[in-house]
């Protein structure tokens, strides 16, 4: 069982630093015009949609039913809308970053946290069917899968002046949450199994939430309504082409 234990946390380990990668390509991209960072916010809303849309949801009705995935959104939508309201009220800050724009990165920041929770789960239930072939598949896909997660959180950042380094190190840190509910979950599989339809409805409401409170808000005033929706389906597909996985049984 300790094994199997390590195993699983070396696993989600990897999955977790995948998603670092996807700040990479943000070494070549320095200063933006509005008109840009207008057009990143609407290219990751529709990354995060995508992602939403056919990969958690479409999950979540695999392994639930339609009532399950709807109370997983509503809570999810409602979390993320509290954490707004709390977030106005503070004075947090990113480095690099004036204070409106940390508030808008720490909620991208949830919203993909939350998002990841789930799929620390599906990491643990994998591993615990003691197939460890299956194991690292389900590993491997999500790891492959994190990379334009990666991509989704840098380029709010990177568009609002943040460093690289703090691009991977924010990326990094919003896929925590996968060791941290790997290792429960391959010790009580059964029980995990009936939670992940909502809490992967939870993970699709927060995201689509974020998506339509802030980054179309601000992608309309700084690219206009014409570029946000060509650059929001081009996130759209994006995702969908790049990181939705095939169903696995677990």
């Amino acid at each position: 069982m300790n094994q199997l234990i390590l195993t699983t946390l070396f696993a989600a380990l990897l999955t977790d630093l995948a998603t670092g990668l996807g700040a990479l390509p943000f070494i070549f991209v320095r200063d933006l015009s509005p008109r840009w960072q207008g057009r990143f916010s609407a290219l990751a809303g529709g990354m995060m949609l995508s992602a939403s849309v056919f990969s958690l949801s479409g999950e979540a009705l695999r392994r639930g039913s339609p009532w399950e995935l709807a109370l997983g959104m509503l809570l999810g939508a409602l979390f993320l809308s509290a954490t707004a309201r709390l977030l106005e009220g503070r004075h947090w800050k990113i480095s690099g970053l004036s204070r409106e724009h940390s508030r808008k990165a720490i909620l991208v920041l949830v919203a993909m946290s939350i998002h990841s929770f789930p799929e620390g789960v599906a990491i643990g239930v994998a591993y615990g069917t003691r197939e460890l072939d299956f194991g690292l598949l389900v590993a491997l896909a999500i790891a492959v899968h994190n990379i334009p997660e990666g991509i989704a959180i840098s380029l709010p950042l990177r568009a609002k002046g943040a460093s690289v380094a703090h691009c991977i190190f924010y990326a990094v840190l919003s896929s925590f949450p996968q060791p941290v509910a790997a290792l429960p979950a391959v010790i009580a599989v059964s029980t995990f199994q009936k939670l992940l339809p909502a809490g992967l409805g939870f993970a699709a409401g927060a995201m689509i939430f974020l998506v339509i409170a802030e980054l179309l808000p601000e992608s309309l005033e700084e690219a206009g309504p014409k570029e946000t929706a060509w650059w929001l389906i081009i996130g759209t597909v994006l995702m969908l082409l790049l990181a939705v996985r095939p169903s696995a049984d677990i």
